[in-house]
C-alpha cells in the first residue's frame, strides 16, 4: 500500500468517524485468525476499525504489525482504536474514492 497523503488521511478519518469497530483484539492477542478477520473486513469494507480490548500499552507496535501483515494503510490510532484503509483489489468494486493530492496523484 502506498502512503496516504495528509488530505487523504483526513478524508478517511472523517468518513470513519461514525463507524463501529468490526474487529476486536482481546486476550488471545494477535493471532492468525484475527489477521484473517482484518483481511476479510478490509476486503468487504476497505475502511475498518480495530478495537484493542487488551494490550493497550503496545498499541503502536500492534498497529504497525497489523499494517505490515494486512497491506493496509494506518489512517489513525486514537485511544484504543486503530483505523485502517486498504483499497479493494478490483477497481470496479471500490467503495471509497480517495481525493487527489495537490500534485493530482491518487495514492
Amino acid at each position: 500500500m502506498t502512503e496516504l497523503t495528509k488530505l487523504q488521511r483526513a478524508y478517511l478519518r472523517r468518513i470513519a468517524n461514525p463507524l463501529k469497530a468490526t474487529v476486536l483484539l482481546g486476550k488471545q492477542g494477535l493471532t492468525e485468525q484475527l489477521l484473517a478477520k482484518v483481511d476479510q473486513e478490509l476486503l468487504a469494507h476497505e475502511l475498518i476499525k480495530v478495537r484493542l480490548l487488551e494490550y493497550k500499552a503496545q498499541k503502536e507496535s500492534l498497529a504497525q504489525t497489523i499494517v505490515a501483515e494486512s497491506g493496509a494503510a494506518l489512517v489513525g490510532l486514537i485511544g484504543s482504536v486503530i483505523t485502517l484503509y486498504r483499497a479493494h483489489p478490483d477497481a470496479d468494486r471500490r467503495q471509497i474514492l480517495l481525493p487527489h493530492d495537490h500534485n493530482g496523484a491518487v495514492a
